[in-house]
């Protein structure tokens, strides 16, 4: 499985984040991010440097991992890559504009297996964020997620910005829930002690086909057996009721954030044309290449890092309010993502 970034739907993708409202603003600017050879810095890195004169600083663990995702970058003066983990100081030289820290363990398999290496990577990661903002006077796009909202307490709730759900601390997949939201509030204590300048994008379950072969989530393991040409393995009845977004859509989300929203606030980034039931899910990825869903009981491994939440939607009312637009209907993403990686 191979991202052909050349495909014409990929280069339409581009396109369309492209396309929204005051982008022509981040000509001449610089970002520092994170994550950079993620599922969204990969799509998020090649549509900045697609919009031509802004300068790119890429940080990653791994060069050669960077070489294979971002490649094509390496010899060009607006792209430099920073081989380095994000749970020690940058560089004080180091002198950007925007800073998007969204390296993050985000798979059920990583919550499990690294639990404290998750937590590091989220609070160290924004702590090191915001030291190198208030020192160069960058603005901070802070990607949380929509596990900050703990469960739904009531089957028909939703997802608003102010939302607090039931939260469980007892599981190691609290990892993740609790350090994202342990950044969101160290964000909001380095604008009031620090004025450092902050927006919070909190994202939903992202898919498309800039996704890592690593990925243990259970929206990857669909398309990846849709792209193998393979029946397509539900671990649950697939009732869980999910905001998901096409990565083309949050990274839209994302920019219209940095460009439009407001110092110190959160917006979710969601579409409700990409809420679904897990078993949705599953059959658009089956109908893909006319194959079936299955059923199958997850390990004892898999099982304690997923999450137990049956309902999570998010608003997109105030993400709306300042500009956002979703572009993607639920069976065009998932078509396209198998389209490109295939």
């Amino acid at each position: 499985m191979k991202l052909n970034k050349q495909h014409y739907l990929y280069q339409e993708d581009l396109k369309n984040i492209l396309s929204i409202d005051n982008i022509d603003r981040l000509h001449g600017k610089s970002f520092l991010i994170t994550g950079a050879t993620g599922m969204v810095g990969v799509m998020l890195i090649d549509s900045l440097m697609k919009l031509g004169d802004v300068k790119v600083f890429a940080v990653g663990r791994n060069r050669e991992k960077a070489k294979e995702r971002l490649g094509e970058y390496f010899d060009n003066s607006n792209f430099e890559f920073i081989e380095q983990d994000v749970c020690m100081p940058f560089d004080e030289k180091l002198n950007v504009d925007v800073i998007i820290p969204a390296a993050s363990n985000t798979h059920p398999l990583a919550y499990s297996q690294y639990p404290v290496e998750t937590m590091m990577i989220n609070i160290k990661g924004a702590e090191y964020a915001l030291n190198l903002a208030e020192k160069c006077g960058a603005t901070v796009l802070y990607p949380s997620t929509v596990e900050v909202y703990g469960n739904a307490t009531n089957a028909t709730d939703i997802f608003v910005e102010s939302y607090t759900g039931n939260l469980n601390l007892a599981t190691s997949r609290a990892c993740y829930t609790e350090s994202k939201r342990a950044a969101e509030a160290l964000c909001q204590s380095y604008i009031a002690q620090k004025n450092v300048k902050v927006k919070i994008a909190r994202l939903c379950r992202i898919f498309g086909p800039t996704m890592l072969d690593s990925d243990s989530k259970a929206s990857s393991q669909f398309i990846k057996k849709a792209i193998a040409g393979e029946d397509i393995v539900l671990k649950s009845e697939g009732n869980q009721y999910f905001s998901y977004t096409y990565v083309a859509d949050a990274v839209a989300g994302l920019l219209t954030i940095l460009l439009n929203g407001e110092n110190g606030e959160a917006y979710n980034i969601s579409s409700e044309k990409t809420n679904v039931h897990l078993k949705e899910f599953a059959q658009m990825c089956a109908e893909c290449n006319g194959m079936n869903v299955v059923f199958d009981l997850p390990s004892e491994t898999e099982k304690k890092g997923f999450s137990i939440a049956m309902q999570a939607i998010l608003s997109n009312e105030k993400i709306k309010s300042i500009g956002f637009e979703p572009m993607y209907e639920m069976k065009d993403a998932v078509n396209r993502t198998v389209e490109i990686l295939k």
